[in-house]
Order: structure tokens, then sequence, then C-alpha cells
């Protein structure tokens, strides 16, 4: 994990410190949960990867350029 300084309101840290207390949840852990819960929330569209560009050299069918990026998109897919 990355180590983060979070300034709080007076507020929110009192009422943090209230729902780790009441929860046995650690703060750290409840602040981690709200920003999860707001980034799959998140309505912003997300970024799309480029397609690769191919380059053989010679001339390829629109039948073979998909089979090649089917191929990369299986390959990547496999990395995860």
């Amino acid at each position: 994990m990355i180590k983060t300084t979070v300034y709080l309101p007076e507020d929110l840290e009192v009422r943090l410190d209230a729902e780790a207390a009441a929860t046995g949840v650690s703060k750290a852990e409840l602040i981690r949960r709200g920003i999860a819960m707001l980034l799959e929330n998140s309505v912003r569209p997300r970024k799309s990867h480029p397609l690769p560009v191919f380059e053989s050299g010679r001339p390829m069918s629109a039948e073979a350029m998909d089979d090649s990026i089917y191929a990369h998109i299986k390959e990547r897919a496999a990395r995860r």
C-alpha cells in the first residue's frame, strides 16, 4: 500500500473516530472503503485503451487483422 496524508475538517474527524470505535474498523479502512465506493459509483467515462497498431510489412486482409487484434487482446487479458 501507499501512504497518503489526508486533511479532514474537525467534524469529519470526530464522526470518523466515532464510526471506527462503534464498528471496530480502523479509520484507514473506513477511508479506503469510502474512496472505493466513490470510484465504483463514478459516472465519469473511463478511458479506453487505444487499439494497437500493427505493421507487418505487407497488407493484411480484414479477417487477418481481426485475428491479430483478438490474439493481442486475449494475450493482454491473460496477463491480468
